[in-house]
């Protein structure tokens, strides 16, 4: 199983949209499973889930399924808060991953949303060293469970725009960061201060492979007529 997180503490830079295409590319082109997890609070890639399906029409089922079965207490915040009491008090990681929690897009192409409420974890008293561990337990469950939908080969990741209890989770265990970025000198400044972030709060630091993705790039197509001849009367 290999663990994708796509990153940046900055919006507007296609984090969604680069997660969302290249795992379903994966599942479309390889039949490999694929399962991807909005881990953001804005939801922009459950809206889009909901939205439309990928032959473009709505999809009214999903939204039932949201409201009415995977949000009565089977929300990704309600799995993180499950471990952290196992990881409080002992005992046993229960929680079910089975058709509640994921949502099966197509034959390959799995989906675990988000909810609005991870926007007030920070509020609640959830350490983050205690779950450090539970993306890996999640994963763990979600591949041995008997009932889970899916044994994905590959997990997206859509990681908020700022550093939480559950991206440290994330980034603690995942095999490659994706961070796409715009190409602007404020973008490759930001780069830099964000690894050394990285660095510095994730301990140990795991080692993953970071790939930096200029999105928005157009082709290089040498000077214009108009700007030479702009040179040519300086």
């Amino acid at each position: 199983m290999r663990v994708v997180a796509t990153i940046n503490f900055k919006g507007g830079v296609g984090k969604t949209t680069i997660t969302w295409l290249l795992a379903r590319s994966i599942s479309e082109t390889t039949g490999k499973k694929v399962l991807v997890v909005d881990a953001d609070a804005q939801m922009s890639l459950t809206l889009s889930v909901s939205l439309m399906s990928g032959e473009g029409t709505f999809v009214p089922d999903f939204g039932r399924w949201y409201n009415e079965v995977h949000s009565k207490g089977h929300t990704i915040l309600d799995a993180l808060d499950a471990y952290d009491k196992f990881a409080r008090a002992g005992g046993r990681f229960d929680f079910p991953c089975d058709r509640r929690f994921i949502w099966q897009v197509s034959e390959n192409f799995f989906f675990i949303p988000s909810t609005t409420e991870l926007y007030w974890l920070e509020l609640e008293l959830i350490s983050r060293e205690n779950v450090k561990g539970f993306v890996k337990a999640l994963l763990g469950k979600i591949r041995h469970s008997s009932k889970t939908p899916v044994v994905p080969d590959y997990v997206f990741f859509d990681c908020p725009p700022n550093f939480t209890a559950l991206s440290y989770s994330i980034l603690s265990n995942c095999s490659l960061i994706l961070i796409p970025v715009n190409p602007d000198v404020f973008a490759a400044r930001g780069i830099v201060m964000m690894l050394d972030g990285l660095r510095e709060r994730i301990q140990p630091w795991p080692d993953p492979l970071v790939a930096v993705i200029f999105n928005k790039v157009r082709t290089w197509r040498g000077p214009t007529r108009e700007s030479i001849g702009f040179m040519d009367d300086v």
